[in-house]
Parts: C-alpha cells; structure tokens; sequence
C-alpha cells in the first residue's frame, strides 16, 4: 500500500476538527490538526501538509492570512477552505489568493468526496485506514460550533442586504449568571446603546435575541444606505428593526436547521428605557449566553448579536447539540 497523503485540517474548534476527520475516515491518510494558523504554517514546513483544510475565523492568524503567506512563501500545500463565513466576497477573496476550493460548514464525507474527485484527488486517498479518534469534546464546542455556523449564514444574509463585507469573529459562548447579564444592558442603556429584543421558544428550549446597536453608528449606517436621518425622525428606528430582523432571522433559522427543530417567535420591541431584568436572581442562576460581534469596517460600523438560553433550555439544548 502507499504511503499515507499528510493532511493538516486547522480549525480553533475541537468539534469541527473532528468532524472534519470524521469525513475522512477510512482513507489513506495521516492527520495533523492544528488550531490556528501559525500552528498550520509549521506543519505545512515540516512537511505535512499536501492538502489543507483550512478555517477561516480563528484566533492568532486566521484563514485569509495562512493563505497570504503561503503565497508569498512559495510554500506548497493544496488548500481547501471549510468555513461557516459564505459572504460571496469571503469565497471570491480565498480562491483570489490561491484556494482550490469553499466547502460551507457543517460539512459532510460525501462534499469532501465531490471536491476532492473534481480535483483528481480521491484516487489518492486509498481505502481503508481507520483514523483515531479525537478526545470526547466538552459541552460548550458544540454550542461554539453551531454558532459558528448561524454566525456565517447571518453575516452572509447581512452582507448581501447591505452589498457590503461583514467581518465575522469567533463567537463568544459562555454561561453568564442574572447579575452579569442585568448588569451588561444597564451599562449599554448607559452608552446610549439601542437594544432590539425577541423572544423564542420551541420543543423545551426558550431565550431572548438581543441585538445590541450603537447610537453613534446611525450616521454611519445611513450614508451606506443612502439615507438622510433628518429627513424622518422614525428612520432611525426602521433601519435598526431591519438589521435586527435580519440578523435575528437568519441566526435562528440556522439553529433550526441545525438542531432540527423550529422556533415561535415573538414581536421584536426596541427596549428605550432599560429598567433592569424581571425576576432576580432567585429566578435563574445562570443561562448560556452566545455573543457575536459583526462589523463592517469600511463604514465603521459595529453590532452585537446575544442570544441568551434560559437555565431549563440547557438539557434539552445538551441532547440536541450531542447530535450535531
């Protein structure tokens, strides 16, 4: 038999690495997982990295510079890109730098097996060798990398209704307890930071949507749309509502998808006057708290999109994400 292709799959995730040797189990190959892109440079280096699998947004160096530099060091390695950010300009700008090709996460063995055929690669990867397996991840990487996934199918939504890029950063998922969410929004009401929020539910999992937009950002946001805010004094309000319900939708729409399931929602309302969370914190102790923050840098606009999971959602969102 031949000697097996090195592959190096870069991903900050455990779950995508995973999944990502998942779908190449059972072909002749020897595995490198590298979780930033500096850790991928030195493996292409060493030698082994034939064909990469590379992420996009990751934390130290991320996709689009791994793929700058291999270029500009003539450093030889076939690059496939696996990525949740599907902006049109996020696949265009990876092929200009030299990728062969986009593959939209979650991925799955028969996508890998199309690329890899249309490239003349899969006659390479002899069956079968079995790969090991990676360590039993911990909880919250599920939860990063189903929003990791929602993220890019927001940004992207975003991206088209605005015909502009949006920069995608590595969600933030953790558990915040009733004082530090409560705490968070008196202190953006402080910085005159406009709140949209929407409430869901569906098959035991329940939360609030928030997206979080900077009153210093409406200018900014109306020159992109061409749009003059003295002219109405509702404008304001209108191109917010939009943003978030694009946002919002398409966050949620994803995680539908992806756990199988479908939300009810609720009216989004535009909190003018925060006056601090119901209940206290006798109510719940904790809730799982998912925070992205997208920008679109040639406007100098930012927003923040949290969606935040009350405490009895967690074992219902456990069982479904064990799936994923």
């Amino acid at each position: 038999m031949s000697s097996a292709i090195p592959i190096v799959i870069c991903d900050d995730s455990r779950l995508a690495r995973r999944q990502m040797t998942q779908a190449l189990q059972g072909w002749n190959v020897e595995v490198t997982h590298a979780e930033h892109g500096l850790e991928a440079l030195q493996a292409i280096r060493q030698g082994r990295a034939d064909l990469l699998f590379l992420d996009l947004n990751m934390p130290i160096m991320d996709g689009y510079e791994v793929l700058e530099r291999i270029r500009r060091d003539d450093l030889q390695a076939m690059v496939i890109v696996v990525s949740g950010d599907i902006q049109p300009e996020a696949h265009d700008r990876v092929m200009a730098l030299g990728a062969l090709a986009f593959i939209k996460k979650p991925t799955s063995p028969q996508e890998v097996s199309d690329v890899l055929r249309r490239f003349g690669l899969l006659s390479e990867l002899q069956q079968p060798q079995a790969l090991a397996a990676d360590r039993p991840e911990d909880l919250p990487e599920y939860y990063q990398e189903i929003a990791n996934v929602a993220m890019g199918r927001a940004g992207d939504l975003l991206a088209r209704l605005l015909n502009v890029f949006v920069t995608l950063p590595i969600p933030e998922v953790r558990f915040v307890t009733w004082e530090e969410l409560n705490g968070q929004l008196h202190e953006a009401a402080e910085q005159q930071i406009h709140t949209v929020c929407q409430g869901f539910v569906g098959l035991g999992i329940a939360g609030e949507a928030l997206l979080l937009f900077r009153d210093s950002n409406f200018e900014a946001l109306a020159r992109l749309l061409r749009a003059d805010p003295a002219e109405d004094s509702s404008l304001q309000a209108e191109l917010l509502m939009e943003m978030a319900n694009t946002l919002i939708a398409a966050f949620l729409g994803s995680l539908e998808q992806q756990l199988d399931m479908s939300f009810g929602r609720a009216s989004p309302i535009l909190l003018s006057d925060f006056d601090g969370l119901a209940g206290g914190d006798n109510q719940w102790q904790r809730a799982l708290s998912i925070t992205i923050r997208y920008e679109i840098k040639q406007y100098d606009i930012q927003c923040e999109l949290m969606l935040v999971f009350t405490e009895d959602s967690t074992c219902q969102l456990e069982q479904m994400a064990a799936y994923f």
